[in-house]
C-alpha cells in the first residue's frame, strides 16, 4: 500500500483471481476510510503506464487544448482511455485497473474479446464488489476497448455490476470494427501490430516503467519474441478466417437486449468506422429500463476527460452508484451536440433515437445529370464508374436551413461488370465555393459528414434488425452477382448530426474506395489511423479482378434509387445554446 496523500491510498498490483485460477493484477486508488463504490477498468495498456509517457503527442494536444483536463491532478497516475483516479477518489469512488489477461503485469494467453476474456472482466467484478473498501456496487467505465468489453460483460449480468459507461466503444466487432458492410478493414490489424506486441506481458526490461514505483509496467520476465507470440491469438489471421458473421463473432458481441443494468453511451459523431455505430446500437438494442445516449465530437478520447465528460459521468454515477438525487433521472435520454459548418456545436436534449420529430425525405438520385430530386427521374438511365478510381457523386443545392440528425440509408439499383461489387457511400456537404465542409473527428480531422459501407454478396438483409431508415445485413451468407445483372442494394449509412446552412451543397457520393479528403493538410492525429479512411484497400480481401471492374447505377420506372435522410424540423425549445467546442 502507498499513502499517496491524505486522501488516497493506493495498493499496487493486487492479485485478482479467474475463475481458472489465473491470477490478475489489479492497481486500487482509494479513499483512506469507508466503504465506497467502485469504478473499474479491464484495459491491454498496461495500468502503470503513464499517459504522458505511453501517448505523448496526444496528451500534449489534449492538455494545450483543454487546459481543465490536467487542471487539478498531478497527472502522475493518469493513463491511456480510463479515469484518473485524482479526479474521482476526492469524490468518495474507489478506482480500480486492471491488466487484462496476458497484458501489462497479467500473464496468460492473449484473446482479444474472446469468452475467456468477458469472464475474467465478470470475476474482476465480482472481487470487486467484496473488498473491504467497497461499497458493493461497481461501475465500468472506459474509452474504445475498455468500453466494448462493458458490451459483452454487462449481459452476463454479474450480481454486483451497477451501472455502465462505454465510451466510444463497438457493440458489434464484425458491423462497427472488423468488416464494414462486409468489407475487411484493415484498422484492428494495425492496432494489433502497433499496440499489442509493445503491452504484452513479457516485454520486461524492453518495455517502460510505472513513474511512481519504478516497476517494470509490462511485467518483470523478459521474453523473447518468439515466446511471447505464442501467448497471444493471432488477431490478423482470424480477420482473414472469419469473412463472415459466425460463432467467432458472435462470441466477441454482446448480447445487448440481455443488458439490464443502467447504461450512458457515448458515442462520436465523427467516429466513422470504429466510435460510434456501436455506442448508437448499443442504447437502442439494450434491455436496461434506465439508458442514455450522448453523442460529441472531437478526437476520440477528448471529451472523456474535459469536464463536459467527466461531469456527465460523474452526475450519472453519483445517482446509480450513490444513490444521489441530483436529477440525473430527469436527463432526457438522448443528448446530442448538433454539429454546424464552422465546427461549433450545441447541446440539446431529445425523448428517443431516432428523434421523435424526424422527418424522413427521399432524395432520389438523377444518374443523368448527377443531381439529388425531391423527385423520381422520368425514364430509364444510367451512369457508371470504375471501381477503383473515382465515382459518382450527385448533387442538390439546400434552400433553407436543414438540420439532418440520426441514421441515413440509401437504396441503389446497381450491375457490375464482375462477380462482387463493394460500395463506397459518402454523405458531403459543400459551401457555395465548392469546398467541402469536414469535421474534426475521433480519428482524424478531416472527416466527412458520414459514410456507408456495403460489398454487393452481402446485400442479405436481417428482416429483425432492418428498419426503413436502417438496413442491417446478416452477413452470414454471401451471394455472389451474375455479371451485367441490376441488383437491389440497401446500404446503411452511420449516424450523423448536422445543420446546412442555406446555399450549401448536400450531396451523396457513390464509389468503389475508400473515402480521401481532397483538402486535407499534415494536421492528421499522430501515431494514429483513422478506422474508416485507407483501411479498406487489402487485395487479399479485394482481389482486383473481383472489385476494380466497371459498375454501374440504374434508374427508371421500376429502378428508383434514393437517399433516405433525417432531417429534423426547427424546434428552438430544445436547445440550450451551449456551444462544445
Amino acid at each position: 500500500m502507498t499513502p499517496a496523500n491524505d486522501s488516497m491510498r493506493i495498493d499496487w498490483d493486487v492479485a485478482v483471481e479467474a475463475d481458472d485460477g489465473l491470477v490478475l493484477r489489479a492497481d486500487v486508488f482509494r479513499p483512506a476510510h469507508g466503504r465506497h463504490p467502485v469504478l473499474l477498468s479491464y484495459s491491454p495498456y498496461g495500468k502503470g503506464l503513464n499517459f504522458a509517457e505511453g501517448r505523448p503527442d496526444q496528451w500534449e494536444a489534449l492538455c494545450r487544448e483543454h487546459p481543465d483536463v490536467p487542471a487539478g491532478s498531478s497527472n502522475v497516475y493518469a493513463n491511456w482511455e480510463a479515469v484518473d483516479p485524482e479526479k474521482w477518489v476526492p469524490h468518495g469512488y474507489v478506482v480500480v485497473r486492471v491488466d487484462s489477461r496476458g497484458m501489462g503485469r497479467s500473464p496468460g494467453y492473449v484473446d482479444h474479446f474472446s469468452a475467456r476474456e468477458t469472464q475474467d472482466l465478470y470475476d474482476c467484478i465480482e472481487w470487486a464488489g467484496t473488498q473491504p473498501w467497497s461499497s458493493g456496487r461497481v461501475g465500468l467505465v472506459g474509452i474504445s476497448y475498455l468500453a466494448m468489453n462493458q458490451w459483452q460483460v454487462a449481459a452476463l449480468q454479474p450480481p454486483h455490476l451497477a451501472a455502465i459507461c462505454p465510451w466510444e466503444g463497438c457493440s458489434d466487432n464484425y458491423r462497427d470494427g472488423r468488416r464494414h458492410g462486409g468489407i475487411l478493414s484493415t484498422f484492428t490489424m494495425r492496432w494489433y501490430r502497433n499496440r499489442i506486441g509493445k503491452a504484452q506481458y513479457g516485454i520486461g526490461e524492453h518495455g517502460q516503467r510505472n513513474p511512481v514505483t519504478g516497476v517494470l509496467a509490462f511485467g518483470d520476465e523478459t521474453l523473447s519474441e518468439e515466446q511471447r507470440a505464442r501467448q497471444r491469438a493471432d488477431l490478423i489471421a482470424e480477420h482473414y478466417d472469419h469473412p463472415t458473421l459466425n460463432a467467432y463473432y458472435e462470441e466477441r458481441n454482446g448480447d445487448l437486449p440481455a443488458i439490464r443494468v443502467p447504461l450512458l453511451s457515448a458515442g462520436n459523431l465523427g467516429g466513422q468506422g470504429l466510435h460510434l455505430r456501436g455506442n448508437v446500437e448499443g442504447f437502442v438494442r439494450a434491455g436496461s429500463d434506465h439508458k442514455w445516449l450522448e453523442l460529441h465530437t472531437l478526437e476520440h478520447w477528448t471529451h472523456f476527460y474535459t469536464d463536459y465528460g467527466r461531469e456527465l459521468q460523474k452526475r450519472f454515477f453519483d445517482h446509480f452508484l450513490k444513490d444521489e438525487r441530483n436529477g440525473w433521472d430527469r436527463v432526457p435520454p438522448v443528448i446530442v451536440n448538433v454539429r454546424h459548418v464552422d465546427g461549433t456545436t450545441a447541446l440539446r436534449y431529445e425523448d428517443d433515437w431516432p428523434l421523435p420529430q424526424t422527418r424522413w425525405t427521399k432524395l432520389y438520385l438523377h444518374p443523368s445529370d448527377g443531381a439529388l430530386g425531391t423527385t423520381p427521374p422520368a425514364g430509364d438511365g444510367h451512369a457508371s464508374y470504375q471501381a477503383m478510381r473515382d465515382g459518382i457523386t450527385f448533387r442538390t443545392v439546400v434552400d433553407e436551413e436543414t438540420e439532418i440528425t440520426g441514421p441515413s440509408a440509401a437504396k441503389l439499383f446497381v450491375s457490375s461488370a464482375t462477380t462482387d461489387v463493394d460500395l463506397f457511400l459518402v454523405l458531403r456537404v459543400f459551401d457555395p465555393a465548392g469546398n467541402e465542409v469536414t469535421m474534426r473527428g475521433a480519428n482524424n480531422p478531416h472527416m466527412p459528414i458520414s459514410q456507408g459501407w456495403l460489398r454487393g454478396s452481402h446485400r442479405k438483409l436481417d428482416p429483425e434488425l432492418s428498419t426503413a431508415h436502417q438496413p442491417v445485413h446478416t452477413h452470414d451468407d454471401p451471394q455472389p452477382l451474375n455479371p451485367g445483372e441490376v441488383y437491389e442494394l440497401d446500404v446503411e449509412i452511420w449516424p450523423t448530426s448536422i445543420v446546412v446552412p442555406a446555399g450549401y451543397t448536400l450531396a451523396l457520393t457513390v464509389q468503389g474506395h475508400d473515402y480521401t479528403c481532397e483538402n486535407a493538410d499534415a494536421a492528421a492525429l499522430v501515431d494514429w489511423h483513422n478506422p474508416a479512411e485507407g483501411s479498406h484497400n487489402d487485395p487479399r480481401d479485394r482481389p482486383s479482378d473481383v472489385f476494380a471492374g466497371k459498375v454501374m447505377l440504374h434508374a427508371g420506372d421500376h429502378h428508383r434509387p434514393y437517399l433516405l435522410l433525417p432531417v429534423v424540423p426547427p424546434d428552438p425549445g430544445k436547445a440550450d445554446g451551449t456551444p462544445q467546442d
